[in-house]
């Protein structure tokens, strides 16, 4: 069966293959966990590796009764030694709020992270792909940001961690590739939102919700009206699983996201339709190095994959509302919040 077969069993011309053991590195994080259960659904066997720091046991819970899943309690900034047949690598903090509580790790996590997968698919003679970012295009002087685009990006701000640190990544894939032959691919993802978002993780999103949810002011940074293109989790995940069993003369870079651009007060307004809330809308300087505006371009996605999102906004909103909604009201768990590193030393 295809690596997402289960789900997309309606596809023409859907691939076929054998069972496969594949390690997903960050997997109990937003999308590595969506990943996880993808897998599963389609036969698949899952080594889900994470050391929890801002991927959730409440993510993967549910799977754990599935016995072709297993958790590997690991952080990847160490080499690890496993068998498998394929490798996703989703492992980094992915929300400023969290991949700026620990600047260090975090560039070592995207870079050593990274050449720890590499060297263990070099060694297995197995595919791996990467969960890079639309952040390597930074604060972008294109618009909309094709796969060709190198780039604005400051390497010494804030957001630095993060931006450079996925950029290093993608060299090393490529350069893998290149010396070694071996089979890569790279996603950059664009602003994806969904059930699993960490209800604290500073992501505009989670924000609004749990603000809306709550009663409280909705904090809206800028004049509101930078943009973004937000893409629901299905859609990401479908994208991803086409890209892995693409090709291998397709390496990418491939972005993934939604090319619908949203201006941020438009965001917040969304969100108060839905919730129906009566939180007022409060503005703050826009922090340092975030991007105005932000839309894929999404032709290679379209013909290389043949793929492109399918939720409507409105529609992801609602069903990630109805997340956060159970979640603060206790009938889910939620992620535990990023540490910083006096929190780690003293854990």
């Amino acid at each position: 069966m295809g690596i997402d077969g289960a789900r997309n069993a309606r596809t023409a011309g859907e691939t076929k293959s054998r069972q496969r053991r594949v390690l997903v590195a960050g997997g109990a994080g937003l999308i590595g966990s969506h990943v996880c259960a993808r897998l599963l659904d389609a036969g698949h066997r899952v080594l889900c590796v994470d050391n929890f720091r801002t991927g959730s046991r409440a993510n993967v819970r549910p799977l754990l009764a599935n016995r072709r899943f297993t958790v590997v309690e690991h952080d990847v900034v160490e080499p690890l030694q496993l068998e498998c047949d394929l490798i996703l690598n989703f492992a980094c903090p992915a929300s400023p709020r969290h991949y700026q509580l620990d600047p260090v790790y975090t560039a070592k996590v995207n870079v050593l992270g990274a050449l720890n997968l590499l060297e263990l698919a070099h060694r297995l003679r197995v595919p791996i792909l990467q969960a890079s970012t639309s952040e390597v295009y930074g604060d972008p002087a294109v618009h909309p940001q094709t796969e060709s685009y190198w780039g604005h990006v400051n390497p010494i701000g804030p957001r630095a961690c993060y931006d450079e640190g996925k950029r290093c990544a993608e060299t090393l894939f490529m350069d893998f590739h290149r010396q070694y032959g071996m089979p890569v691919k790279i996603a950059r993802i664009f602003n994806t939102y969904g059930p699993h978002m960490h209800p604290d993780d500073g992501r505009v999103v989670s924000n609004f919700i749990v603000q809306a949810l709550g009663g409280d002011p909705i904090t809206l940074y800028g004049d509101g009206t930078q943009t973004r293109s937000f893409c629901y989790v299905d859609d990401t995940v479908a994208a991803l699983l086409r890209l892995a069993e693409s090709p291998p003369s397709l390496t990418g870079p491939i972005n993934i996201g939604n090319a619908t651009e949203t201006r941020m007060i438009e965001l917040a307004r969304l969100v108060l339709d839905l919730t129906g809330s009566s939180s007022p809308i409060v503005f703050e300087p826009l922090p340092v190095d975030d991007p105005v505006q932000r839309r894929p371009d999404l032709s290679r996605a379209r013909s290389e994959l043949g793929w492109q999102p399918d939720v409507p906004l409105r529609a992801g909103l609602a069903r990630t509302i109805e997340y956060f909604d159970r979640l603060l009201n206790g009938t889910a768990l939620p992620a535990p919040a990023a540490r910083s590193r006096s929190a780690r030393t003293s854990a």
